[in-house]
């Protein structure tokens, strides 16, 4: 189902770019208190968990964006209002995310939901309180929705949430090289060639590939991404790795919140309502940019729009 949201940009943040960018640049970082974890996967590998101190509750798992982090503008300040809403968040770490390159050549990626059903099935196994529902971010969320349309009504999870998706990868990776949007692709190459640097210090890649020449994400896509992760190139990767074609799977009830003008993507990437499991909803907003919708009457008292959405249909 589509449903128009009632979401209303803050007047001082009328663009799509401002709705993005203020978040990132001055939303005040929320510190919830949280214990951390290191998890060993499968294969030899590691991801890193960060847990709310209040047990005994439902837990709900948080899932970041590309080059995200628990330092990411939409991550400790949910962490708290999930607390305060009778939650308890855990945020998943993709590998590599957490200040410390993964020890293996393969990376993180867009279509990567392996490590997310490892994490589930591990917190199900050793908490009294098995995990009531996930939300993803951006890359997170593409993550997420690809592995509830895999899994169908086998999924443990009672609910699903994603904001922001980049629903076609090959649409989002054209859209970023087009007008303003091209800023965040060069600051997202920038980290992305860094964390490939930093890891490779340590061990040897098996890639000949010069980093610093690839220009945009189809480049780095198909001469990093793909053959890191066992995929023939960027078309295999991105066909492979878009949730677009998962959506119409999905058993449990999911909520994606998403804008029109999010400048990562084109409005007509959107699914429509024919694509949709019945247990889909997409509360789309002409405005809200990526990961912002902020409201808010004044500057100095923003209002976070998707909290209190994903809150209240946590709740619901």
């Amino acid at each position: 189902m589509l449903t128009e949201s009632s979401f209303k940009p803050a007047w001082w943040l009328p663009s799509p770019h401002l709705q993005t960018l203020w978040p990132v640049l001055f939303r005040k970082r929320a510190t919830p208190d949280l214990s951390n974890q290191r998890l060993e996967l499968s294969d030899g590998d590691f991801v890193d968990l960060c847990w709310s101190k209040k047990t005994e509750r439902p837990i709900v798992l948080l899932l970041h964006g590309l080059e995200g982090s628990l330092h990411s503008h939409y991550a400790g300040s949910l962490m708290l209002a999930l607390e305060n809403a009778g939650f308890r968040p855990v945020f998943m770490h993709f590998r590599g995310c957490s200040g410390e390159p993964n020890r293996l050549p393969r990376s993180y990626h867009s279509g990567d939901t392996g490590d997310l059903a490892q994490v589930v099935d591990y917190i199900n196994q050793i908490s009294n309180t098995p995990v009531y529902a996930a939300i993803g971010f951006s890359l997170g969320g593409n993550v997420l929705l690809k592995w509830l349309g895999q899994t169908g009504d086998s999924n443990p999870l009672q609910l699903g949430v994603a904001v922001s998706v980049p629903f076609m990868l090959a649409d989002a990776a054209r859209r970023l090289e087009r007008g303003l949007s091209h800023m965040y692709e060069i600051h997202l190459m920038n980290s992305l060639k860094r964390s490939y640097t930093e890891k490779f210090k340590r061990i040897e890649s098996p890639l000949n590939v010069e980093i610093g020449k690839l220009k945009n994400f189809w480049e780095f896509d198909d001469k990093v991404t793909a053959p890191l992760n066992g995929f023939s190139g960027v078309d295999h990767y991105y066909s492979e790795s878009s949730c677009r074609q998962y959506l119409a799977g999905i058993e449990v009830p999911t909520m994606i919140i998403h804008a029109l003008d999010d400048p990562f993507m084109f409005a007509q990437s959107v699914p429509g309502a024919n694509e949709l499991s019945a247990n889909v909803e997409i509360l789309l907003a002409r405005n809200g940019g990526h990961v912002g919708f902020v409201t808010g009457k004044y500057p100095w008292k923003p209002e976070c729009w998707y909290e209190n959405k994903i809150i209240e249909f946590l709740r619901g």
